[in-house]
């Protein structure tokens, strides 16, 4: 793992904005693996649905010295993409996506910004075997669409609208030069989560964050890859944990509260051997207005690993 200056230490976050990203509930995340890595460090991370990598960019800010590998995956190809850019060809793609906002700003009205955004939206899903370029495009689309939301059609094509900011953040230099950085050393593969399973042993900490199961009909916003990510493929993850906590390592993941919906016993049925935690954060993706704000969801994790330590030597 690459050793970043304190400089570049203040810089270390997640480069994207991300719709549901997990910077609210990194205070309660940091408790539950504070135990593991006490036991187990050096460990190795596991982040087999990265999106910003809040979890990930915080643990390796936090507990650098204790993370010996760290392995980070999604089945998102773009998403990919751009992290192995962000590590290999960092001053590049700052020259591309400062371009970018360049010509973003030379606009003056907001009527105009949105035509460019469209234009580049157009670009971006028209492009192929460009890395660098669909990276920079994608990064400036993330800055600009509607809260931060990375979404799809059937086709797999982008189609998140504009997001009406009128001073976005669009090129942070120092961010993606500390993140490129702290990616060195990184594994990233474009995988299903089932293929981090070479990875997996007593010193594995892995991170789950899949697509929501939605609460209501109006909160599915998960349509992030166009396969999607339904119910069978919840039930497949946490035949994936099994596995996880058979091979005496330890997982948390996050997941919606469907308490308050039709299907409220979906994750406490299908959980019920492993321990869940509610815990509170601040959402606004809804398309009913009433029903943004503070909500709760999940944290599951296999606690049950933590009372059998045995110090590895």
């Amino acid at each position: 793992m690459a050793e970043v200056s304190s400089r570049k230490d203040q810089s270390l976050r997640p480069f994207l904005k991300w719709a549901g990203g997990k910077t609210q509930l990194l205070g309660e995340i940091e408790k539950k693996v504070i135990p593991f890595l006490e036991a187990r460090a050096p460990i190795i991370y596991v982040e087999p649905f990265i999106g910003s990598g809040a979890v990930f960019f915080f643990l390796l800010k936090n507990y650098r010295q204790r993370i010996k590998q760290a392995i980070i995956s999604d089945i998102n190809a773009d998403l990919i993409n751009l992290y192995q850019v962000i590590r290999d060809q960092p001053r590049a793609l700052i020259v591309e996506l400062a371009n970018l906002e360049k010509q973003y700003f030379t606009y003056a009205t907001e009527a105009e910004r949105k035509i460019f955004f469209l234009e580049s939206r157009a670009a971006f899903n028209a492009l192929e075997h460009m890395p660098l370029q669909k990276s920079a495009l994608l990064l400036f689309l993330n800055k600009t669409c509607f809260n931060g939301l990375y979404r799809v059609n059937s086709k797999g094509k982008f189609n998140v609208p504009f997001g009406k900011y009128q001073h976005p953040t669009i090129c942070n230099t120092a961010v993606i030069l500390a993140d490129s950085e702290a990616l060195q050393g990184v594994e990233i593969l474009h995988a299903d989560f089932e293929e981090t399973r070479a990875y997996i042993n007593q010193q594995t900490f892995i991170y789950l964050d899949p697509p929501y199961k939605p609460i209501s009909s109006t909160s599915s916003f998960n349509t992030y890859a166009k396969e999607g990510f339904e119910d069978a493929d919840q039930i497949r993850l946490k035949k994936f944990c099994d596995e996880i906590n058979a091979q005496g390592a330890y997982f948390v993941l996050s997941n919606s509260d469907t308490t308050a919906g039709p299907e409220h016993n979906f994750f406490q049925s299908l959980y019920s051997e492993y321990t869940i935690n509610r815990v509170k954060a601040k959402r606004a993706i809804n398309s009913n207005g009433k029903a943004r704000g503070e909500i709760s969801e999940l944290l599951i994790a296999n606690d049950n690993v933590l009372k059998e330590f045995i110090p590895v030597k």
